[in-house]
């Protein structure tokens, strides 16, 4: 292609990558419905666990529980893992529940992560990733903080010190 036509196709194929891309990114943003909110009632799930029972966010229902999305590849998630472990041992008799959803890693991987931080909440497996969008996950680890009542109370996005983590225990299970 030569002369006077060059720069008009080049500037047409701009403003479509342009356009492409902007779609894109206003596509992932703004998903209709999009990520439960804090009042919202969590996305059901149906996983299974490491030993193959299957867990359904439905078996839950009436306690409180932390969902927390982690990977063994993200800092921030191995260093919150036994942070949550203390509350699971200080908190699980008051009704708390655990539900650590690990992010599609192989089974080798995440056993020989809980056997050396001696984990023994629930660790449900995400396979197909399909909980993963449904909660809308932009980042990890991400950690929802459902009431007995079963509606979300709180949201938090990174990583939490376990003070973080108590706090918000204490108000899931005043509430």
């Amino acid at each position: 292609m030569k002369g006077k036509m060059r720069k008009p196709v080049q500037i047409v194929i701009l403003i479509g990558v342009l356009l492409l891309g902007g779609y894109a990114i206003g596509k992932t943003l703004f998903v209709s419905g999009g990520a439960p909110k804090i009042g919202d009632k969590p996305p059901a799930f149906e996983l299974a666990g490491l030993n193959g029972d299957v867990h359904k966010l439905e078996d839950y229902k009436g306690k409180p529980m932390i969902i927390n999305f982690w990977g063994t590849f993200c800092p921030p998630c191995v260093k919150e893992m036994p942070e949550f472990q203390n509350q699971y041992d200080k908190w699980h008799s008051k009704g708390l529940e655990i539900l650590a959803i690990n992010l599609s890693e192989d089974d080798i991987t995440v056993r020989s992560f809980l056997r050396d931080f001696d984990l023994d909440y629930t660790i449900l497996r995400d396979h197909e990733k399909t909980v993963e969008k449904r909660y809308g996950l932009r980042s990890y680890p991400t950690t929802f903080f459902v009431a007995a009542d079963g509606t979300i109370q709180d949201i938090f996005v990174g990583g939490m010190t376990e003070q973080d983590i108590d706090t918000r225990v204490e108000k899931l299970l005043q509430g």
